[in-house]
Parts: C-alpha cells; sequence; structure tokens
C-alpha cells in the first residue's frame, strides 16, 4: 500500500492544491524517519500506516472542537483485525518533526495497547472507543510507559513534553486552523460519542498475533510495571 495513495488521489480531483500536494510529499520523509525511529528505539514493528488528505475534527459541543493529528484504527478484514495508523495531512504539512514523531510515538503505544488486549482476550465483543479514538489523548495511564517502550532519550522527552495529560500545540493549532480549515480543504467532523468499534469475539479469536510480539509486549509489561513500583516507592 501506498502511505501517500489517497494524497495523490484527493490532488487528482481536485480537492488539494498543486502547492499543499507539494508540500505534504516534500515533508513526508519526516513522517518515515520518524517510523523508522520508533521500530529502531522499540525493536518493534510499526504497523501499517496512511496520510489521510483531510484533517479530521471531533465536536463535543456547538462551541468546542479538537483536532485530531493521527488516529489507531482497528480494522476489521473478513474474520480478521488489522491495526491501521491515520496520519492527517496537516500534522504532516505543518508539524514540527518533534511534533511528529511525538505524535507517532503515542499512537504506536495505542497499537500495543490494543494488540496487548487481544492477545489476551481482553475485550470480546465490548465496544473500544476513548483509547483508540481520543482526541486529547487524555488516556495515558491506559497505555505502556513509554520508558518501558523506547529506547530514545530525545524521542521520550518529546513524547513526555506533547503528552503530559493530553496533547496540545497551539502553534500547529493555529496554523490547521488559519491555513487548512479556513481555506476549506477536506475536513472530516466526527463526534468521540458515536466514534465507537465493536469487535465481535470471532475477529479477536480468528486474529492471530506473532508469538515474538507477545513474547515482547509481555516483557514490556514486566517492565511498566517495576517502573510504577519505582514510581511509588
Amino acid at each position: 500500500m501506498d502511505p501517500l495513495q489517497k494524497v495523490h488521489e484527493a490532488h487528482k480531483n481536485g480537492l488539494l492544491s498543486d502547492k499543499i500536494h507539494s508540500l505534504i510529499i516534500e515533508r513526508f520523509p519526516v513522517v518515515v524517519s520518524g517510523i523508522n525511529r520508533i521500530e529502531k528505539a522499540s525493536g518493534m514493528n510499526f504497523p501499517l500506516a496512511y496520510v489521510e488528505p483531510s484533517v479530521v475534527i471531533t465536536n463535543s459541543s456547538s462551541f468546542n472542537y479538537g483536532i485530531l493529528f493521527a488516529r489507531t484504527i482497528p480494522v476489521i478484514s473478513g474474520e480478521h483485525l488489522e491495526v491501521v495508523i491515520q496520519i492527517t495531512a496537516p500534522l504532516v504539512a505543518y508539524g514540527l518533526k518533534g511534533t511528529i514523531h511525538a505524535i507517532l510515538g503515542h499512537e504506536f503505544l495505542h497499537y500495543l495497547e490494543l494488540i496487548r488486549k487481544v492477545s489476551k482476550m481482553d475485550l470480546l465483543s465490548d465496544e473500544i472507543s476513548g483509547n483508540l479514538f481520543e482526541g486529547i489523548y487524555s488516556d495515558t495511564q491506559r497505555l505502556f510507559d513509554p520508558r518501558a517502550v523506547f529506547d530514545d532519550k530525545t524521542l521520550l522527552l518529546h513524547i513526555t513534553k506533547k503528552f503530559p495529560e493530553g496533547f496540545k500545540d497551539y502553534k500547529l493549532e493555529d496554523k490547521v486552523v488559519k491555513f487548512w480549515i479556513e481555506k476549506k480543504l477536506p475536513a472530516i467532523n466526527i463526534t468521540l460519542d458515536t466514534n465507537v468499534v465493536k469487535l465481535p469475539a470471532i475477529v479477536i479469536a480468528n486474529t492471530k498475533i506473532d508469538p515474538k510480539l507477545v513474547s515482547k509486549l509481555d516483557e514490556l509489561e514486566q517492565k511498566a510495571s517495576k517502573l510504577r513500583k519505582k514510581k511509588l516507592y
């Protein structure tokens, strides 16, 4: 899968100008370097990822909305589960390198948590929301401690700085509003209360996870547990 396929299609259909299309293409290597960095720092493969040629906006009320820069999305393929990281075009176009890498790292933690739950049959037919589609990323307590996952001090600094209790980057948000939303470029509007995916038990049961990844997740759980105890005492 070409991660920029949807961007090229949006440009071909006149939804993105030549200038915006070129900017996304020019800055996409920052995303690639972030994925490579995360794989090196974690010793694990990054899941399938693609660039969504839209801004994703979540509305919680008529007067309050948030911008989602990336999402970890479970996709049912036949009777199996696939996990895809959706990266929005405005993040690629206007995000600083540290911000892009921090968001990719955070979404990777979401991916690991989802795989951990699936491997332990910890989801069944319950609905998945919140931690997979959290607009303000206020769910970090449900994720692996990034210190247990990443062996990269600078990447850890980016993640902990950007996600203390919820992601905020006012300069990036201002750019997206000014250069994307106000220009009426493609947008997807969602509401968090309806942004829910239900996974049938048969899908989870049929999903095969690499035993090496399961073993790695067990190691991370033990490491994260030790870090929590160290923090408490």
